[in-house]
């Protein structure tokens, strides 16, 4: 659904059965993978439900693991060169692959 959410597509064509045109079916499965999305926490990736016991979660269902990301290691590094105060609203700092030489 991911993909058919990304591209526009009814899942139906996207599974090669349909002819482009968005069925009842495809509509539901839009819907629903729609309300899926917005009930996943932005931040951790988990949902609500997944740790309610209420809803057949356990308050215990993840384990917190630190990870390193490199890329996100060297942004905070680029960052600690920007100056504070009006010059820096705005700015992003983003990544690019290194030129081949």
């Amino acid at each position: 659904m991911e993909l058919c959410h990304a591209y526009g597509l009814p899942h139906s064509q996207f599974t090669g059965a349909g002819d482009g045109r968005w069925t009842a079916l495809d509509r539901a499965k839009a819907m629903a993978y729609l309300a899926y999305q917005r009930s996943v926490c932005e931040t951790c990736g988990t949902r609500a439900a997944e740790w309610d016991e209420g809803q057949g979660g356990d308050r215990f269902a993840y384990v917190a693991e630190p990870y390193r990301c490199v890329g996100c290691e060297v942004i905070e590094m680029e960052r600690e060169h920007i100056p504070d105060g009006p010059d820096a609203r705005g700015l992003k700092i983003g990544l690019k692959p290194r030129e081949a030489s």
